[in-house]
């Protein structure tokens, strides 16, 4: 079979997607016409298939991406220099409903995971150190750092300290939005045991905090606050570590039905192929989960600009769909607040794989969450509520993403990318390639190369292999950041610090 080597994505398009760099004077067969290319053109990137005139729309995905900045021609290679996003401020919308069913049957899998005390599910059994503040970093590190020799881990998948530079000197939204990161991390049940690690005068009074945590196990969650100890505090966290440790190192993985798995949907260093291959593989999965019964969150609010109305017509209800309209014109609002653009996006390595606008990169973006309906819509900090596909607001950023998903309640995280990353946050993140040449590049950061389906594969013969990665990740598997031991939070800052 001879691959192809463009890719229309939409029958209403004007552009083609180039699997492979293109030269000045290929000929691409579009639809029985002859289109000669104009420039050289590197993969990932769009030749235009028909003549524009300036402030004509280019349409990708079915959906325009921006418009001409000057008159085109068939054949001209379509980048961030003569194409200029659409988007502007804030908008009002209306409700279209679309119905999605989801024909997808009930396989009635399972992954290996820990059943807590409360009923919640965790994917992984680790003991976590959480300052309250970031004052405490370096004891925490310690800490941890002393437990690992101690132990050597046995029984219990790692010992981590989730170090932060937060916790004092902020106000408001700032300071409540470190005290709910913080809370979601103690409460997540990938945690066989957390010690709080408090200063004792910092904002984010520890025992204040501790009240936060609700209706918690006392017995797996403790605290301890250093300026309070009469001595060495290292000594005293150390003996309240093995009483966790001790716990913890008791807990088995068991059969779970896949419908308690909550997964975070993600992406960061994107290219031209994200949405052609690994967030439609992504899409493809997240619809699987939901079907089962499971969760998936799709986050990265800015990178919704521009697809925004297919993901508010597939709420289930007005009021899911009014939700969804705050928290894009939120963002929006959040934008236009500090004198910037809600445009001002792709990156320049986005740009440099073939994202020319944030239409472009949002088309993409959210073809990550499938065609699932919207059950759920959070804020920042908030926890999971429903089953299905949720939306939440942070911003686009890889790690505040990453750590808003997995505080909400997700055990792992699908990060697709383009150009690589080997960054984790505090749950499994899997690396999903976009392209072959990463996956062969970067095989140490790279869990699964979607790759493959500009290679000659089809989506249904690889999307049962991703499953089946998943639940292997989620069984205990090490995703390729976890073997790496790259592992951190971020929390959003918008504020004053004093």
């Amino acid at each position: 079979m001879e691959l192809k080597t463009y890719l229309k994505i939409n029958p209403a398009d004007s552009v083609v997607v180039c699997l492979q760099p293109k030269k000045k004077g290929d000929i691409l067969d579009i639809d029985g016409k002859q289109i000669t290319v104009n420039q050289d053109t590197p993969a990932g990137h769009k030749v235009l298939i028909k003549d524009v005139k300036e402030g004509d729309d280019i349409i990708k995905y079915g959906y325009p991406i921006g418009h001409a900045r000057q008159d085109m021609k068939a054949g001209d290679w379509v980048n961030e220099n003569n194409l200029k996003t659409n988007l502007s401020g804030t908008l009002e919308y209306t409700y279209q409903p679309v119905n999605q069913e989801l024909n997808i049957k009930d396989d009635k899998r399972t992954f290996k995971g820990y059943i807590r005390k409360n009923g919640d599910v965790g994917v992984r059994n680790e003991i976590w150190i959480v300052p309250t503040v970031g004052c405490v970093n370096g004891i925490a590190e310690r800490l941890a750092h002393q437990l690992s020799m101690e132990t050597k881990e046995e029984g219990i998948d790692a010992i981590w300290t989730w170090h932060h530079n937060f916790g004092c000197s902020q106000l408001s939204g700032d300071h409540e939005n470190t005290r709910k990161i913080l809370r979601d991390i103690c409460l997540h049940p990938n945690a066989g045991g957390v010690l709080v690690l408090g200063l004792g005068c910092e904002n984010n009074q520890p025992d204040q905090f501790m009240e936060m945590l609700g209706n918690y196990d006392k017995d797996r969650i403790r605290l301890l606050v250093t300026q309070k100890v009469e001595g060495d505090e290292v000594e005293a966290g150390m003996q309240i570590l093995r009483e966790l440790y001790a716990i913890a190192k008791e807990d088995k993985r068991v059969d779970v039905p896949v419908s308690k798995l909550r997964v975070g949907l993600k992406c960061g260093g994107s290219d031209g192929f994200s949405g052609i291959t690994a967030n439609p593989l992504v899409g493809e999965f997240s619809d699987w989960l939901v079907a089962q019964g499971g969760t998936s969150v799709l986050t990265e609010v800015p990178e919704m600009f521009g697809a925004e109305t297919i993901l508010m017509n597939r709420c289930k209800t007005t009021e899911l769909f009014d939700q969804t309209v705050s928290m894009i014109n939120n963002f929006k609002e959040y934008f236009l607040s500090h004198g910037e653009p809600v445009g001002e996006n792709p990156s320049p390595g986005n740009k440099a794989g073939g994202i020319s606008t944030l239409e472009d990169k949002a088309l993409g973006c959210t073809q990550k969450c499938g065609k699932a309906p919207v059950s759920g819509v959070m804020e920042y900090g908030d926890r999971l509520q429903h089953d299905g596909l949720n939306l939440l607001s942070a911003p686009g950023n890889d790690l505040v993403a990453a750590t808003a998903l997995a505080s909400c309640g997700c055990h792992l995280v699908l990060f697709t990318t383009g150009r690589g990353t080997p960054f984790g946050t505090f749950v499994p993140t899997m690396k999903i390639a976009t392209n072959p040449t990463l996956a062969k590049n970067k095989p140490h950061w790279v869990d699964f190369s979607a790759g493959q389906l500009i290679e000659g594969r089809s989506m249904q013969e690889i999307v049962p292999e991703f499953i089946d990665k998943v639940l292997a990740v989620a069984s205990g598997e090490h995703a390729r950041n976890e073997e790496n031991g790259y592992r951190e939070i971020s929390i959003f800052k918008n504020g004053v610090t004093l």
